[in-house]
């Protein structure tokens, strides 16, 4: 088997404008970087606005194993599997980012031969969105500082400041930093920060909004720290949001690519799942749901996580419905999830046992399957299971999580092998996904936003997590009530916890009982308009293992890119 770069650099990919002439989109709506990448202007959604929306998939998964779970690769393979059997199919994913792909996980443009296309640009600088999100990001950090130096005719607390400054790179030495030192030129000197870039407020913004004046509105409202006298000092009061919003005009237009079997891909924005709610744009969304029959997306991580927010946040401010999920698993997962194998971040992998045929560790581990559908249900959308399938995973082992899931209430599971046999390999998980789209969607939201914040958090500690309850730190409570006060307790909730266990502690496999989780702070996102809880210890700058995965990136003696995975 090639790797996922040979494959890709051998693809016949199509000319990115005949791609874009198929859905029905015009050259003139088009902004071309290249052959193969394009931005979409947002008028189509003016011309198409008549046009009735697709059905809208969402793509979840189980709690994940360090390595990853496949959902990306089953997002891709659906789209073209759906094409294959003739219906009009679009993707839409978010944008990697450089901390991951030179890290753990390595590239986030799929696998095998179920990949998005070209997969050394959508892993590198792509069309420079990521850099957009930290160049504005960091404007409004240095308008803070400089206002600061400049008299502070605000009144801003240095010490009550909560604006960090971010770089798309994994390097835990900036987690913690001291600015301003050298002399009066250089600042005020203060403790501060960075985080990676698609942990910015400015990134889950650029996902949520729904036109360049919602862009600058929410821009406006970013929350940076507050006054002596307890006030929250914004973007606006810093007169920053219009600069920031220039330097996101054209960061706004979701990217039009394709995959290996030239199926289109409208891939934009990349907030952070376990940081961030963790899903692409609602303008891509927007786009394609007018574009396809059928619309594709992807939620990070598990259905604890991305998928909660896709229905809790950006469902609610988008006001789209979905029609079905894909709940994502694997053998080797729910085999880590029963017991059968360790798997831990930065460590060597234990192929044998990975291999190892072990059914009764899989029968343990569904359980964490059955909690992941139960979840996606709460919200009245048919779930149907994708066991993303392995060359070592035996029939066995396959039938127990069939027959496992069903019973926990999923409409259908089936074995995907998009990446080993690309759109081919997909077709039966297509022909179940439609048959699920035509079951009647009851969606609905967990809570309503006129519920206290303490409840909306209790409501998912208990309901998705399944907590015992929770505890609030004094820091916690202290929040809790400045943002009731502030009138920002009508906001929805993004949880920040570990995307490794169903509860805050990565350690907890399968489905933990008997935990309650704990609320270390509680931080404003004005401008994306949502409150996120840190469940734990969690971090918003990532660090690189001991082996990161940029060590294998490098060029040969042809100067191609070769271990991008």
């Amino acid at each position: 088997m090639l790797s996922d770069l040979e494959i890709a650099q051998k693809a016949k990919m199509r000319p990115i404008l005949e791609i874009a002439e198929e859905i029905g989109l015009r050259e003139e709506e088009l902004d071309l970087y290249g052959k193969y990448k394009a931005k979409v202007s947002l008028e189509v959604l003016e011309r198409l606005k008549d046009r009735p929306d697709g059905h809208y998939i969402t793509v979840t998964a189980i709690t994940p194993t360090p390595l990853g779970e496949g959902k990306t690769v089953t997002n891709i393979g659906l789209a073209m599997a759906l094409n294959r059997i003739g219906k009009k199919a679009i993707n839409t994913l978010r944008e990697p980012s450089m901390g991951p792909v030179f890290g753990i996980k390595g590239g986030a443009a799929g696998g095998g031969y179920s990949q998005v296309v070209p997969m050394e640009d959508i892993n590198l600088h792509f069309t420079g969105d990521i850099h957009a999100v930290g160049a504005a990001h960091n404007l409004l950090a240095a308008f803070l500082d400089t206002h600061l130096l400049k008299g502070n005719k605000l009144g801003i607390d240095p010490l009550n400041i909560t604006w960090n400054r971010v770089v798309d790179i994994s390097d835990r030495a900036l987690r913690e930093i001291v600015i301003g030192l050298g002399g009066r030129q250089n600042g005020i000197p203060r403790q501060t920060g960075f985080d990676i870039t698609v942990a910015s407020e400015v990134m889950a913004i650029l996902a949520l909004a729904t036109d360049l004046f919602d862009l600058r509105r929410r821009l406006g409202k970013i929350i940076v720290g507050y006054t002596y006298e307890g006030k929250p000092v914004t973007a606006e009061d810093l007169k920053c949001a219009g600069a920031m919003t220039v330097l996101l005009k054209q960061a706004l237009k979701p990217n039009l690519i394709q995959t290996l079997e030239n199926t289109p891909c409208l891939m934009h924005a990349g907030p952070f799942a376990n940081i961030a709610h963790g899903n692409n744009s609602i303008l891509a969304d927007k786009i394609a749901l007018k574009l396809a029959d059928y619309v594709v997306t992807e939620s990070g991580f598990g259905a604890d996580c991305g998928a909660e927010k896709f229905f809790n946040i950006k469902c609610r401010q988008s006001g789209l419905i979905p029609s079905a999920a894909v709940l994502t698993c694997s053998v080797r997962a729910l085999k880590m999830h029963g017991g059968g194998i360790t798997l831990i971040p930065g460590r060597k992998v234990d192929k044998e046992a990975l291999a190892r045929k072990n059914v009764s560790a899989v029968e343990k581990g569904c359980e964490n399957l059955e909690k992941q559908i139960e979840n996606v249900r709460l919200f009245g959308v048919p779930v149907v299971v994708a066991i993303n399938r392995f060359d070592t995973d035996t029939e066995d082992e396959i039938k127990v999580i069939k027959e496992r899931a069903v019973a926990a209430g999923a409409h259908s599971a089936v074995v995907s092998e998009v990446w080993a046999k690309g759109g081919e390999g997909g077709i039966e998980l297509a022909e179940a996904v439609v048959e699920a789209c035509k079951e009647k969607s009851n969606f609905k939201f967990l809570y309503p936003l006129e519920v206290s914040i303490k409840e909306k958090i209790e409501t998912i500690a208990t309901k998705i997590y399944g907590a015992d309850g929770v505890d609030y730190s004094s820091l916690a409570e202290r929040k809790i009530r400045r943002f009731t006060a502030q009138g920002l307790d009508k906001l929805p909730i993004c949880m920040a916890k570990t995307h490794l266990s169903l509860s805050h502690d990565p350690n907890l496999k399968g489905r933990p009982r008997g935990f309650r989780v704990p609320i270390q702070d509680i931080r404003p996102a004005a401008g994306a308009g949502f409150l996120y809880p840190l469940c734990g210890e969690i971090r918003t700058m990532p660090g690189l293992p001991t082996h990161p995965a940029g060590m294998d990136v490098d060029i040969d003696e042809e100067g191609r890119t070769v271990g991008l995975f």
